[in-house]
């Protein structure tokens, strides 16, 4: 349950609350793009080269998937693996995997059945630069690929280790998470929602793939009940406050950095939570969640200042 920001907090709690969280340094940023250059090239391997009949298909699935993109859901299968000394070949490839999830997910999304969006990573998106046909497929295809490559044994030695990843990808991005989140988005179009039921749909939505890319790490290394808990818990105030500070900048901010049209919660009249709360207390309460985010990782102490350091980037970022 999301912990909403009070407004008789006293003084102390409010300084907590009001001050904005201060942005990672910049070596953290150096680290993330390394990290996005290393999964962009690890993608160029692993994505089937167009040739054939269907090099169609493949070049939609390609264009999709190495367009440039911030790689957040891939940099904590890595970091979350560093954590537990997974070799970074298996890491990289189960952070391919969910980004490859990831892009069908927004393929899909900007359909014209659904958000009908003509822009996405600054970029056509794939039914306008390709057709509508092409794009359901090419999402389809990313989708069972990424299954495929999860479950070969290049992923890990162990099929035990192989078949929970299976699992548990399966579980959140299928009807029990992900899919099932996306449906109650369009559900809750031009109909009133409260901050339980938003929450709940943003948990399902996109919490449940950044939970997944963190748990992912603690399941290639055979990570303790502990380890995973705290991670999990880590996930889900990370995942709310995306998902605020992407509500945000549909509102504040400017297509030219988003890469995509703004504004377009407004103008499906779907309820979020900043259209509950207002910019500000939303604001705050993003910042709450970054920093719930952040103990959460006490656990690892200084093992897991990187990502510490997103939480940090997750609300203070411009796109």
């Amino acid at each position: 349950m999301i912990r909403l920001v009070s407004s008789n907090n006293n003084s102390s709690e409010r300084a907590n609350v009001d001050g904005a969280v201060p942005p990672p340094s910049p070596a953290f940023l150096d680290r993330l793009n390394q990290a996005a250059a290393r999964v962009q090239a690890t993608l160029d391997n692993l994505l089937p080269v167009a040739m054939g009949e269907e090099a169609r298909l493949y070049d939609a699935i390609r264009y999709a998937s190495l367009s440039p993109g911030k790689r957040l859901r891939p940099f904590l299968v890595l970091e979350s693996a560093n954590l537990f000394h997974v070799s970074e070949d298996r890491a990289l490839r189960v952070a391919a995997v969910v980004e490859m999830v990831h892009c069908y997910s927004l393929i899909h999304d900007d359909l014209p059945a659904m958000d009908n969006s003509p822009l996405r990573r600054g970029q056509p998106t794939v039914h306008v630069a390709f057709d509508e046909a092409t794009a359901i497929l090419a999402g389809d295809g990313l989708l069972t690929y990424a299954f495929q490559l999860l479950a070969d044994e290049e992923t890990h030695g162990d099929g035990n280790v192989r078949a929970e990843l299976v699992r548990d990808l399966a579980i959140a991005a299928g009807p029990h998470g992900m899919v099932g989140g996306q449906m109650l988005d369009i559900l809750g179009e031009g109909q009133p929602r409260d901050a339980t039921q938003i929450t709940r749909m943003q948990r399902l939505k996109t919490g449940m793939i950044m939970a997944f890319a963190c748990q992912a790490g603690a399941v290639l290394g055979k990570a303790s009940d502990s380890a995973r808990q705290a991670l999990s818990a880590y996930a889900q105030n990370l995942g709310l406050a995306f998902q605020l500070t992407d509500d945000l900048l549909d509102v504040e901010g400017r297509e030219v950095d988003m890469g995509k049209k703004t504004d377009q919660d407004r103008k499906a009249a779907k309820a979020t939570l900043v259209s509950i709360m207002g910019l500000e207390r939303a604001r705050q309460q993003a910042n709450v969640l970054a920093e719930q985010a952040i103990s959460n990782l006490s656990y690892f102490d200084s093992g897991a200042d990187n990502l510490k350091d997103l939480a940090r980037h997750i609300v203070t970022r411009r796109s």
